[in-house]
């Protein structure tokens, strides 16, 4: 490659290096903007369903799922259960919850049929039988929850003109490297890429780790199945209920997701599965958000500028980009009570990161618990060629 082609391509990099560190300091701004605060304390309480597709056995399982039953909400809380497979581990652990909290409406759905490509989803439409309450709030089985959680969804539901409330999700590690790479990556990639995108107008997520809604709502968009082969069903969701005229609340508040993944395999292919996944919502977003990597693009900008003038430039920018990650970090972690991340690990989780995002303009496979799927281009779901399993109409 000619030298003046290597030395532009290099000063590309710096610069889109320079412009990552800019964000960066723009999402540390907004992240700290995003200040909690609580439910409504004078608003009723209506009786809630809370649906809970499980799928596995996963780390803290239990403890986790107990929270739910331990809400500082003063009207009435039935959860619901639900798995495709009879001989599923999770099973175990909603029978210790029933024995646990027996005063405690907790009602079990186990149900083969598969709706449509989501697996997840249909488990929720499976569950719509069991459903006693008008108030219907959707939670991702590997998410950890306060006391006052129900009562800061549902408080905002009073409000006619609101449709669906929803909340961003912090990471939290498990054991090993992997899943703190994981919930690193959530603390300092998704959810402040998210608040920013929300302050500057440029989004309008939803967020399926849990939303909150009225039966009425739900059946005005159409039911689940009307999102069962979405690969981001909780984004057409969302979509779905502002389209009837409804808003979308998103509480400044989070809930915690566990990461447990075992590999480098696991990492990433959860990342290449989120990165895909927006790239099918937002193709042109998607590829703005090469800005949110200066890190590797300042070490390419050093590979492609070798020794030459650019050289110091690009080491300089590297480290900048180092220290505005640590720092949107810190911003993180204070803005929603988070532990003390592991900074240490930035460096690494940058290059996957960035690996990833270059891998997904790659391909359109996902892998999700274990299956794969095949992303279409207006983003739905397909069973992947290989794959045997069944689902019914």
């Amino acid at each position: 490659m000619p030298a003046a082609l290597l030395h532009w391509a290099a000063s590309i990099c710096v610069a889109g290096a320079a412009l990552g560190c800019i964000y960066i300091l723009i999402e540390c701004f907004a992240v700290m903007r995003f200040a909690r605060r609580p439910g409504k304390a004078d608003a009723p309480a209506p009786p809630v369903s809370i649906l809970l597709p499980v799928y596995g056995a996963e780390p803290r399982q239990f403890q986790r799922c107990a929270a739910f039953c331990r809400q500082d909400y003063p009207g009435p809380v039935q959860l619901v259960f639900a798995t495709h497979d009879p001989t599923d581990p999770a099973l175990e652990v909603v029978r210790d919850l029933q024995a646990a909290f027996p005063d405690q409406p907790i009602a079990l759905e186990i149900e083969p049929r598969a709706h449509g490509a989501s697996r997840k989803v249909s488990n929720l439409v499976n569950m719509m039988p069991l459903v006693r309450h008008d108030v219907i709030v959707t939670a991702d089985s590997d998410i950890e929850v306060g006391a006052h959680y129900v009562s800061t969804l549902v408080g905002e539901l009073d409000d006619p003109a609101v449709g669906a409330v929803t909340c961003v999700y912090h990471g939290t590690a498990g054991t090993g490297l992997w899943s703190r790479i994981s919930a690193l990556a959530i603390n300092t990639h998704f959810l402040p890429d998210a608040v920013t995108a929300m302050a500057l107008h440029l989004a309008k997520p939803c967020f399926g780790a849990t939303i909150a809604m009225r039966r009425s709502t739900l059946d005005q968009i159409g039911g689940f199945v009307a999102f069962i082969d979405c690969v981001a069903d909780d984004y057409m969701l969302g979509q779905a209920v502002r389209s009837t005229g409804l808003r979308v609340v998103i509480l400044p508040f989070s809930v915690g997701h566990i990461c447990w993944e075992k590999d480098f395999s696991a990492l990433l292919g959860q990342q290449l599965r989120s990165a895909r996944t927006i790239r099918s919502i937002n193709p042109l977003g998607h590829i703005g958000m090469i800005l949110t990597h200066p890190f590797p693009l300042a070490l390419l900008a050093a590979l492609l500028g070798g020794v030459g003038a650019l050289f110091p430039a690009a080491l300089v920018a590297s480290a900048l980009a180092l220290g505005c990650r640590a720092l949107l970090a810190g911003c993180v972690k204070h803005a929603f009570g988070l532990e003390r991340q592991r900074y240490w690990l930035i460096p690494l989780q940058e290059l996957i990161l960035f690996a990833a995002y270059l891998a997904s303009f790659l391909g359109t496979t996902v892998n999700w618990r274990g299956r794969r799927y095949r992303v279409t281009s207006d983003g739905r779901l397909e069973k992947h060629r290989n794959e045997g399993w069944q689902q019914v109409r």
